[in-house]
């Protein structure tokens, strides 16, 4: 099973849209993909580091925040204490998910219902 972080709260600081990480950040790269866990209503960063993948759980209750920074095309990017890190092509990918998602049951009807009724 791959390690999980996740994401417990958000801001709009400096013009950025700032995801506070539950864990460590140092080390990582933004792989600059993004999946979709439909059992737990997250969207998916997937980081990496020399030992593969780690997943950056980005849950329902964050989703309004993403929604405002989309619509300003804020730069997204993730914190744990001093850490920081850019989540490139965030935008891109999530657009190109939100669109898949609408009106597809693929995802489940209630992650269906909750992607519409955010974005």
């Amino acid at each position: 099973m791959k390690k999980r972080i996740s994401i417990q709260k958000a801001s709009i600081t400096d013009n950025k849209l700032l995801l506070q990480a539950s864990e460590s950040i140092n080390g990582f790269m933004p792989s600059e993909q993004i999946l979709v866990d439909s059992k737990q209503f997250s969207f998916v960063y997937l980081l990496e580091n020399q030992d593969g993948y780690t997943y950056l759980d980005i849950p329902e209750s964050i989703w309004p925040f993403i929604k405002n920074s989309l619509e300003m095309t804020t730069p997204v990017w993730v914190q744990f204490k001093d850490d920081e890190l850019e989540l490139t092509n965030f935008y891109e990918e999530l657009v190109f998910l939100i669109n898949n998602i609408k009106g597809n049951s693929n995802y489940g009807e209630e992650m269906v219902a909750k992607v519409e009724a955010i974005f």
